[in-house]
């Protein structure tokens, strides 16, 4: 989650982002839990995966569905149980599969899967004292591990050799994962340099945009990043400018095109078929359209949140609401439509929308 200072001022810096307009506002049915409107409604499953007794939840940051649509679930985790798994796979019942992961206790925090000529691997990155990607295997072993780019020249000595618990710009606190056509990868640096790094397929540094600035090409904490590849519209890179507020658009050749705003920390990004989905720090999930205009917003409870001036709601579930979201941190789709979200709370939630 994010560095200190932001921690002490989500709540003022996200206030502006209530009063943005949403066309579709969540709403409940007591019979059957339905959020959303028209032909945006979801079946809303609080605690939908659940977990052996063995395991406990912590705080859960990223989900990925794998191309059986099984979804797997990182957490932060706790350094001080390095033996617990932070990564936890999950049937299409919710039923436990397997966990794995324990060297990403603590810092566990991006998570995505590709297939790579017929296989797929899990790329996760690790930041507070990890500051690692890594690319494994669905069972959790290791094909090849990175730390900072120090060619990069962004990078303060030492911090790929002998990284600690140290935030700054000159830090490198990697967040989250978008996949190339050609093979190669992006990763965004959301809370340490605030620029977006480019790979190639092994791993190996090639480049980076951005920085930290007030938008147009540079960044408030370029927390999520996706390639839009939609049907109708021209290939082109979103990076989830959480702090500034804003989806930024960028071509394939990372030059900055525009800004969509109107967010409330908006933390990453996904897509199936027409819709764009974005989880937001602020209490809600927004669906998009093609033209990145709103059509749904799901689970909103903005107003009550940002009110809790302590933040105390997210270590009381006594607090948290049916059918209303607390700190959205990431979602995905699965394969048929349906939309999975994990939150910034104290003890893990990971929620199923189901598609009416």
């Amino acid at each position: 989650m994010p560095a200190p200072h932001t921690r002490r001022t989500f709540l003022a810096a996200s206030a502006a982002a209530v009063a943005a307009p949403a066309i579709i506002t969540s709403k409940r049915t007591d019979a059957q839990d339905v959020v959303g409107s028209g032909e945006f409604q979801f079946r809303c499953q609080h605690h939908w995966p659940q977990l052996p007794d063995k395991y406990h939840w912590q705080i859960t940051h990223n989900v990925t569905m794998d191309p059986d649509n099984r979804l797997y679930v990182i957490h932060e985790g706790d350094a001080q149980k390095s033996d617990h798994p932070s990564i936890f796979v999950f049937d299409e019942e919710g039923r436990f599969v397997k966990a794995f992961g324990q060297q990403f206790q603590g810092g566990g925090h991006g998570l995505d899967i590709r297939v790579e000529d017929g296989t797929p691997f899990l790329y996760v990155s690790g930041y507070q004292h990890l500051k690692t990607i890594a690319k494994l295997t669905l069972d959790g072993e290791v094909v090849w591990q990175k730390y900072a780019p120090m060619k990069s020249d962004r990078y303060a000595d030492g911090e790929a050799s002998d990284p600690k618990k140290v935030w700054g710009r000159d830090r490198f606190m990697p967040t989250n994962f978008a996949f190339l056509p050609d093979g190669d990868f992006l990763l965004a640096d959301g809370y340490g340099a605030y620029c977006i790094h480019h790979y190639d397929a092994d791993g190996n540094w090639k480049g980076h945009f951005g920085g930290a600035g007030k938008g147009e090409g540079t960044f408030n904490l370029p927390h999520g990043i996706w390639v839009d590849d939609r049907d109708g519209i021209e290939s082109r890179i979103v990076v989830a400018d959480r702090a500034n507020h804003t989806l930024q658009l960028f071509d394939m050749d990372h030059r900055y095109k525009q800004t969509i705003d109107g967010f409330g920390l908006p933390a990453n990004v996904d897509t199936h078929g027409d819709l764009m989905l974005v989880p937001e720090l602020v209490a809600r999930v927004s669906l998009l359209d093609l033209n990145y205009k709103p059509v749904a917003t799901l689970g909103d409870d903005r107003e009550r949140i940002l009110a809790d001036k302590k933040r105390s709601v997210r270590a009381d579930e006594s607090r948290w609401l049916d059918g209303k979201f607390i700190h959205p941190h990431d979602a995905c789709f699965d394969l048929d439509g349906n939309i999975h979200v994990a939150e910034w709370v104290a003890t893990g939630r990971v929620t199923k929308l189901t598609r009416v």
